[in-house]
């Protein structure tokens, strides 16, 4: 990261699965000095940044990102050069049983965001305001479903289908629209499916990687015949730092593992793992325990990113095959139980949800 430049940096949602990766790895970086917030709601945890809290390039406020006084006030003291938005309720079947919190936070908190990001833009001058950028990551799942063939790129038109897409969507349009109207420096990034260590475990891999040890069944929505594109954390958090500090500003970049499969597939090789990794006392397999259920409403059959725009113009590669990052993952878990233990004793008890019965 020597070529990357000092930078003020200032990253919402820093305390969840995604943000928690980049945070890390900005950090680990002496040039930089970080801000790290994040209201600290379900998803949120302090202890996926390990090291990280103590370190004199990086600090933490606790705020909520629709909390405009606390926002200004934020600015006012960090001063940021590079703004990374990733503050958001992003969990589909959560979206299904309680859409308002996903209104409140990804479409009305992009919008505070924006305003304090474009106020503080304004009262910068010369190189410093030539220089400002702020980077908005959204997600592939805000262009809808496609069928077997074909691919999402940068051109693709949206069509989300559940009330997280769809709040996705409206922010996503919400930054270009500050872009075009107002001028503020943005970059879009849309992402395939994140997996990886420190996910909270409510999410495909984790969330059947828990129920398995604990002899649990392994619920697949329908024939789990559908098809995600899936990329490594890590991975995701370099793409996310080559397009702040290299991409065009006012550009959408998508960002893909290139590891597209079928979720009942991702499901066996989850299973086939653990198998190695950590035998059941009982023996057998751990695939004995898959279990398919009733599909979610307005569930998406296929999602596959081009990524060949960030390739080709800023050089960025995927370093893992879902292969080897599932193994990472699985291996992550297993030697961290303590961390997902914790979470499992507290608001999230791995219950089923998006079953549509409350839309409050």
């Amino acid at each position: 990261m020597s070529d990357i430049p000092r930078l003020r940096i200032l990253v919402t949602g820093g305390a969840g699965f995604i943000g928690s990766a980049l945070v890390r790895r900005l950090v680990a970086n002496p040039r930089h000095h970080v801000t790290t917030v994040d209201k600290l709601s379900y998803a949120g945890n302090l202890e996926s940044l390990p090291g990280v809290l103590t370190q004199t390039n990086h600090r933490f406020e606790q705020a909520d990102i629709a909390d405009a006084d606390a926002m200004r006030r934020i600015f006012a003291e960090a001063q940021p050069e590079l703004v990374y938005h990733l503050a958001a309720e992003s969990h589909v079947d959560r979206s299904i049983d309680a859409p308002k919190e996903f209104i409140d936070t990804n479409i009305i908190g992009t919008f505070v965001l924006l305003a304090e990001s474009l106020r503080h833009w304004q009262g910068l001058t010369g190189a410093a305001r030539e220089a400002f950028r702020f980077l908005h990551v959204s997600t592939d799942e805000v262009f809808g479903s496609l069928g077997e063939q074909g691919f999402f790129t940068e051109q693709t038109a949206y069509d989300p289908s559940s009330p997280y897409s769809a709040s996705k969507a409206a922010s996503d349009h919400l930054v270009r629209a500050w872009h075009r109207t107002y001028g503020l420096p943005v970059l879009v990034t849309n992402c395939s499916n994140n997996y990886g260590p420190y996910q909270f475990p409510e999410k495909l891999i984790p969330h059947l990687t828990v129920r398995a040890l604990a002899g649990e069944s392994l619920p697949v929505y329908g024939g789990g015949a559908n098809v995600r594109d899936w990329l490594f954390v890590d991975d995701h958090a370099s793409a996310l730092e080559t397009v702040a500090t290299r991409g065009r500003v006012g550009e959408t970049y998508l960002i893909s593992g290139r590891s597209e499969r079928r979720n009942i597939d991702v499901v066996r090789s989850l299973c086939a793992i653990l198998d190695e990794e950590r035998p059941r006392a009982g023996g057998g397999s751990y695939a004995e325990q898959i279990a398919f259920v009733t599909d979610r409403p307005g569930h998406d059959f296929r999602y596959a990113i081009d990524a060949s725009k960030l390739e080709s113009e800023l050089g960025w590669r995927p370093t893992r095959t879902l292969e080897d990052g599932l193994r990472e993952t699985v291996r992550w878990y297993l030697a961290n139980a303590v961390w997902w233990q914790r979470i499992l004793s507290g608001a999230y008890r791995a219950q089923r949800l998006g079953l549509a019965e409350h839309a409050a």
